[in-house]
């Protein structure tokens, strides 16, 4: 069986595509690889990696990366997924030889206001989603 790749693609890199990569490389078993950038890169969301560790998941080593250099260096992929709002994943390029590309919309964590504990119990809520969304994903496919 071939191994489905999938990018996930957000703005800045550093929640929302993180997430899915990371819960899409843990339940995905040998069909699925995850891989994740940003149209933007920026930094790794603190309040995000301290989310993913509630749930076992270690992402606090991980690099956030830039769409376009995955673009440039010919990277294919079978599934583009956008995790951003629909405007921002218009500006998504095209990558050669995509099965599919799937827009999931999924709340900005780098948008939250609020204190510490406000943000993050948001951000748990959107981490849930997110894996709710892979997990259903991967049933389906």
């Amino acid at each position: 069986m071939e191994t489905l790749r999938v990018l996930f693609v957000c703005i800045h890199n550093g929640g929302r595509s993180q997430m899915a990569e990371a819960f899409l490389n843990k339940y995905g078993g040998k069909k699925f690889t995850g891989e994740s950038a940003g149209l933007d890169a920026g930094i790794l969301n603190p309040i995000v990696v301290d989310v993913m560790q509630e749930t076992g998941i270690d992402i606090s080593a991980n690099k956030t990366k830039d769409v376009f250099d995955f673009y440039k260096a010919g990277k294919r992929f079978n599934y583009v997924v956008t995790v951003c709002d629909e405007s921002n994943a218009e500006r998504c390029p095209i990558f050669p030889g995509t099965i599919e590309k799937l827009h999931w919309s999924f709340k900005d964590p780098s948008a939250l206001e609020g204190s510490y504990e406000e943000k993050l119990s948001e951000t748990r809520i959107i981490r849930d989603e997110i894996k709710n969304k892979i997990l259903k994903w991967i049933e389906t496919n």
